[in-house]
């Protein structure tokens, strides 16, 4: 610690800069070693007994001291824009296991983190992501209906929902929201505080929602987003067709496709294993004999499609959007396990397509080291205010890591 602490010190000063008092840029720094310091728990106590200072002091800077968390995510924004120079913009959530009921947003969903549905809050976060570094830009805490009075029906379960929201200090304009549209959020966010654009990544959560790639869309972001392999697409060749007058009532004007969609799957099977190509991604960290390279490779196959989801905006003569289809499909497999659609310009290289979409893979790292290594998941306050600041707190701290792995003389110099 003593060796790093001036890369924390000059961090930290960047990143607290537009706190009013001395004292908050003080305590700011504490938590952040308190975070980057050996030990399991990252909880505010046994941080403090680290540290050999009053657990108070960063409960109180947690908690109640003022300053804007916002604030402090757009400066990590824009240092990540220079640093890490992203080449994506990856949309993901994570849970974080609860015992009790009184933290806000806790509820029984399906958490990740426990492999099953259980007692969890859910953290919607967007990441800055290149294959050799990533940076947590922006959190949401998820409030499902249980946690907003205006959707109960019943008054006196929306009286309990709102004492249990004052409790938590959550904001009045703090309410149920779809995660796709908090990651919407977040994506304006992010691009108000200086993010360039970079094409969205997201697993099929967020790719099965039509709303959510229009949304992309009509922002003017290129994604290359997970789908099922039921999502219903026409090939790119299909052409929309007046309708025929039957002669009888009022004439349709709207024209549309004579044949039916067919899944992403059988679009692909279709097309057959054979109008696949082998593509090597990256290489891995796991040697094996047969592998001793780590080479990350499999078969891939992209064809331009029309996806024909309900609610997607067409084109004046009916037509619909046309993108692409990836799909992978290993060797021994015996039809294809992975589909993405992708808005990537029509002359991108298959190789590049295929980065793209197996890029999330620094989100599971990102995840892994702000949960295992950072106390991401250890926040044991109940305020909505205090969830957002530790989250930040914990980003902010990955950065600094990101920081050292990728400067090695950074300690020496300062």
């Amino acid at each position: 610690m003593e060796l790093v602490r001036p890369v924390i010190e000059e961090f930290a000063a960047e990143m607290f800069a537009g706190f009013a008092r001395r004292d908050q840029r003080a305590k700011g720094q504490l938590y952040l070693r308190g975070l980057l310091c050996d030990g399991k728990r990252k909880s505010m106590q046994p941080m403090a007994a680290r540290l050999g200072v009053d657990h108070q002091q960063l409960q109180q800077f947690v908690t109640t001291s003022t300053w804007d968390h916002s604030q402090v995510r757009a400066r990590l924004t824009r240092w990540a824009a220079r640093f890490v120079d992203p080449d994506a913009l990856v949309v993901d959530d994570t849970g974080f296991p609860k015992d009790g009921t009184s933290s806000p947003g806790v509820a029984r969903m399906y958490c990740g983190a426990l492999g099953k549905r259980g007692n969890c809050q859910i953290g919607v976060s967007v990441h800055a992501v290149t294959d050799w570094s990533s940076a947590a830009l922006d959190w949401r805490l998820y409030l499902p209906r249980s946690w907003d009075d205006h959707t109960a029906t019943d008054p006196a379960e929306a009286q309990r929902i709102a004492a249990l929201r004052a409790r938590c200090a959550i904001p009045g304009h703090a309410r149920f929201r779809e995660k796709w549209r908090l990651a919407l959020d977040m994506l304006d966010e992010v691009a108000a505080w200086g993010m360039p654009a970079r094409p969205v990544i997201a697993d099929a959560a967020y790719g099965d929602s039509t709303a959510f790639r229009a949304g992309l869309t009509d922002r003017g972001l290129a994604y290359v987003l997970a789908v099922s392999a039921s999502t219903s697409v026409h090939p790119a060749t299909a052409r929309p067709v007046a309708p025929t007058y039957s002669g009888f009532g009022r004439p349709r004007t709207r024209t549309d496709y004579p044949d039916k969609p067919m899944t992403a799957k059988t679009m692909i099977t279709t097309a057959g294993r054979a109008a696949g190509r082998f593509v090597t991604w990256r290489r891995g960290s796991r040697k094996t004999p047969g592998n001793p390279g780590a080479v990350m490779r499999s078969r891939f196959l992209a064809l331009r499609v029309r996806p024909a989801n309900r609610n997607i905006t067409r084109a004046p003569d009916g037509s619909l959007p046309e993108c692409w289809l990836l799909a992978e499909w290993p060797t021994g497999a015996p039809e294809p396990t992975d589909y993405w659609l992708a808005t990537l310009p029509p002359s991108i290289p298959l190789r590049d397509l295929v980065q793209l979409a197996k890029i999330r893979w620094r989100i599971e790292h990102d995840y892994r080291e702000l949960k295992d290594g950072l106390g991401l998941d250890h926040f044991e306050g109940r305020s909505w205010t205090g969830w957002h600041r530790h989250v930040t707190l914990a980003s902010i701290a990955q950065a600094i890591c990101t920081t050292l792995r990728h400067t090695p003389k950074a300690p020496a110099q300062a």
